[in-house]
């Protein structure tokens, strides 16, 4: 098996013919040649692309490498966690959530409640999840959890879960298949927004799911048709462009949030801090145990809403806005959306390409300028 650099940058290339690009552009088609009776793989630009093909195929080889799968993208993260949702649950079947996990999973318990679907919720952390999960058609895992970063042990959640008949989905954004493989720790699906961390750039809309199960797959291949939730052919073409810088992008990025993680740890004007890759963060010990990599976000909290803000107006590499995962770091006061069980100065930063030095450099001294006796 090759290496995941060599994977990244190679996945989901079609074979090579003289005179054509390695990597073909988008194909622009709402409707292709179909004389005849209906067959082949292109007949109608909802249904599939071929520039969505070679997406699908490289994001298979990362998610499970060396094994049959089927990963299906959508127009964003929330399509394609509505897509599984949606797909596998009806009337009278019980979910279990995360009540710690994306801001939109609340909007999301609130349509499945209202198509009479059961919805439980417990914290990531501790695996609490357990402790609802009985009789569940289906058990919704994020970890690491966003924006708190608690961790819960995959294995032993899926273990639970099957033993039952109940199917597992794991939200992977925060770590991306280089961090974290969760079909290969036994979830059914491997679900991500892929605007995050496996673009990188912060300018594309993108999710999928990946699973082993045709059937499963299946189910969900219905769902995206019915709803049209499908990604156009530039994006999908820009994604998996950005597919080949990948291994590059995470490796410098994990490094540089650690060692933004071990200088904030060193800070006595900075709580609450977690990063899944510290020796003594809660969740280390688990995290270490399913994870490769313990992602680019670290989260921290100034304590209120007035130094927050003074410490990201000082900032200057690092951009105010929301969302994670690309080459610029970006932070932001959380707690401006509402929805998320964080305090008024906590911090969510997504530690991005730039030279480590000059980044702490940077937060250094927005932090210093951001005491109430700078």
């Amino acid at each position: 098996m090759t290496g995941e650099g060599t994977r990244a940058v190679r996945a989901g290339l079609p074979e090579a013919v003289k005179n054509e690009p390695t990597l073909p552009g988008p194909v622009f088609a709402a409707h292709f040649h179909l004389p005849g009776d209906v067959s082949g793989p292109y007949s109608y630009g909802r249904d599939s692309n071929p520039t969505w093909t070679h997406l699908e195929r490289a994001i298979a080889e990362l998610e499970a490498p060396g094994e049959e799968a089927h990963t299906l993208v959508f127009a964003s993260g929330m399509a394609a966690i509505s897509a599984v949702l949606f797909s596998q649950v009806g009337t009278g079947d019980v979910v279990v959530l995360p009540d710690d996990g994306y801001q939109a999973l609340p909007l999301v318990r609130e349509q499945l409640t209202a198509f009479g679907v059961e919805v439980r919720t417990a914290p990531t952390g501790g695996d609490a999840q357990l402790e609802v999960l009985e009789s569940a058609k289906l058990l919704w895992i994020e970890t690491p959890s966003n924006p708190g970063l608690d961790v819960c042990d995959i294995r032993r959640l899926v273990e639970a879960a099957h033993a039952q008949g109940t199917l597992v989905a794991v939200d992977n954004t925060l770590a991306t298949p280089l961090g974290q493989r969760p079909l290969e720790l036994g979830a059914d699906f491997a679900v991500a927004s892929d605007t995050k961390g496996m673009t990188g750039h912060g300018d594309i809309l993108l999710g999928h799911v990946t699973c082993r199960d045709a059937e499963l797959a299946a189910g969900v291949q219905r769902w995206r048709k019915i709803v049209g939730a499908i990604p156009g052919p530039m994006e999908a073409w820009l994604a998996h462009r950005s597919l080949a810088t990948l291994q590059l992008r995470v490796e410098h990025q994990t490094t540089n949030a650690l060692a933004l993680a071990e200088a904030l740890r060193a800070r006595a004007d900075v709580t609450g801090l977690r990063y899944p890759g510290l020796p003594d963060d809660p969740s280390h010990a688990v995290a270490a145990r399913q994870m490769r990599r313990f992602g680019s976000v670290v989260s921290f909290d100034l304590g209120t809403r007035e130094r927050a803000e003074r410490f990201l107006a000082a900032l200057r590499l690092v951009e105010d806005a929301t969302s994670f995962g690309s080459v610029r770091s970006t932070a932001e006061r959380r707690g401006r959306w509402g929805g998320d069980a964080v305090g008024e100065g906590f911090v969510r930063f997504s530690v991005g390409a730039e030279d480590a030095e000059d980044l702490l450099a940077d937060v250094t001294r927005a932090l210093d300028l951001s005491l109430d006796n700078a």
